[in-house]
């Protein structure tokens, strides 16, 4: 299934898959015509808060946006948005018990582990079928996440760049962010220097 989606950020084609292991909808956004290899590629994990709601406790409505627009400024590229990522994979109640518990004070890692979850229970089979499926050889991935990039290269996808994704940070996500980068390794060198 696919259909033409104007967006404010340009003209994309909409892609509805099915995961049928899990029976999740999951959807692809083409721009333009796809190169044989290096596509810039954002894989987007779900997040209701951030991406819907404009939440101020992540960053993710802003990447999605930034990802959007630099696909489109590219000319050609591919964002894959995975449901069932919803909090690195634990679930829309989950993670909003889990940010109850960041605004009494833990991080976002101990918040997870305190409910006895896993820091990041994502799975990306089937982001690496989508692009596998879409006739993708090889990717700039749009991440500041290595554990990203090694889970799609565990599933085949073919990884020629890492591309930074940084948005500006703020007072809300700044300790969120700190996290990702001190727990979680992530690449994001736009923080070094800043107070808060």
């Amino acid at each position: 299934m696919e259909v033409r989606l104007p967006t404010v950020h340009g003209e994309f084609l909409a892609i509805g898959y099915l995961d049928r292991g899990r029976m999740r909808e999951q959807v692809a956004l083409v721009h333009g015509d796809l190169p044989e290899a290096g596509v810039l590629t954002r894989v987007h994990s779900e997040c209701l808060t951030g991406d819907a709601f404009g939440s101020l406790h992540c960053e993710c409505g802003d990447q999605l946006s930034s990802a959007l627009e630099a696909i489109a400024a590219e000319g050609a590229g591919v964002l894959v948005y995975v449901q069932g990522h919803e909090g690195r994979g634990i679930g829309l109640l989950a993670k909003l018990k889990a940010m109850r518990l960041q605004a009494e004070g833990l991080d976002t890692v101990e918040a997870n582990l305190a409910l006895g979850l896993p820091v990041d229970a994502r799975d990306y089979r089937v982001a690496a079928e989508i692009l596998h499926d879409l006739g993708v050889r090889s990717v700039r991935l749009l991440s500041n996440n290595p554990g990203k990039r090694d889970a799609l290269r565990h599933h085949g996808v073919k990884i020629c760049e890492q591309v930074p994704l940084l948005t500006p940070p703020h007072a809300e996500n700044l300790r969120y962010l700190r996290t990702k980068r001190e727990r979680l390794q992530h690449v994001l060198p736009h923080l070094d220097g800043l107070s808060g």
